[in-house]
């Protein structure tokens, strides 16, 4: 919590801004941080990304219902020239995706011993996300994406 504390804070003075995935990322950092270190509970701490998950689907899932894809408003310069077909794919295929990593993430926690479900958001979670990532390419690609004048989502050093 400290540290995402910190690099809002650096964010604003570097840069003078704190993009919305950066608010988005701290809110819940401190949030969800706040209450595992009130509750102090193995059950919860097991249980927060099935809650990170299934909040995040819903905010894409809302956003995609009200004809707002909200991962166009955060990641917009990051993905250029991807059409709005492309941005509506995208988010309904994260929205699909965490819908599904919180199903997964209660399958594993409530069948398996505390090691192996901290293995698995380890050895699991992180690389399913990845390859995710990578499985929409061709879906960004067909739709207009720019990998040229792609920005990063985060400010960062000017070259």
């Amino acid at each position: 919590m400290i540290a995402m504390i910190a690099a809002m804070l650096f964010s604003q003075v570097r840069f003078g801004k704190i993009s919305p995935l950066l608010w988005f990322s701290g809110i819940m950092v401190v949030v969800m941080g706040s209450i595992t270190l009130w509750l102090h509970d193995e059950t919860f701490i097991k249980m927060k990304p099935t809650v990170y998950y299934l909040f995040v689907a819903a905010l894409l899932g809302f956003g995609q219902m009200t004809g707002r894809p909200l991962l166009k408003m955060v990641l917009e310069s990051s993905y250029p020239g991807l059409d709005d077909e492309g941005w509506r794919k995208l988010t309904r295929n994260w929205a699909l995706f965490f819908l599904a990593m919180a199903a997964l993430n209660e399958a594993v926690w409530r069948n398996s011993p505390t090691d192996f479900w901290v293995s698995f958001k380890l050895w699991g979670a992180i690389p399913l996300t990845f390859v995710f990532a990578i499985a929409n390419v061709p879906m960004l690609i067909k739709h207009g994406l720019n990998r040229e004048s792609a920005q990063p989502a985060e400010p960062g050093p000017v070259e």
